[in-house]
């Protein structure tokens, strides 16, 4: 599995979990990652920053729905970034999660909100 380093200034270049299921050559060059959504809410965004000033975010089409989980990729725009980057999740209801450090250089990565 080729690994990527992420990129804060284009964020918001993410694959959407459909494509990469129905593509598996695709996702085997990429970095992915697993997401589960463990609330009672909607997922409707998912929020990622470097430096927690500026956030993108990644393509979950209509979102991940409460007890479901989706896989990720990283886009190779981001390759010149750093493996550690906070995320969180912003909610049907209006809410958002608290954000969280991860390393996603990390093999066999999964977030759960």
């Amino acid at each position: 599995m080729k690994i990527h380093k992420l990129a804060a200034t284009s964020m918001v270049m993410l694959l959407s979990a459909g494509a990469i299921l129905n593509n598996a050559a695709a996702a085997e060059s990429e970095y992915s990652f697993k997401v589960t959504n463990k609330t009672k809410v909607k997922i409707t965004k998912l929020l990622v920053s470097e430096d927690k000033k500026e956030w993108g975010y990644f393509d979950i089409g209509k979102g991940i729905a409460a007890g479901e989980n989706m896989t990720l990729v990283w886009d190779s725009s981001t390759n010149n970034e750093g493996c550690d980057q906070y995320v969180k999740a912003a909610y049907a209801d209006g809410s958002e999660s608290e954000e969280a450090k991860f390393n996603f250089c990390e093999a066999n990565l999964e977030l759960e909100f």
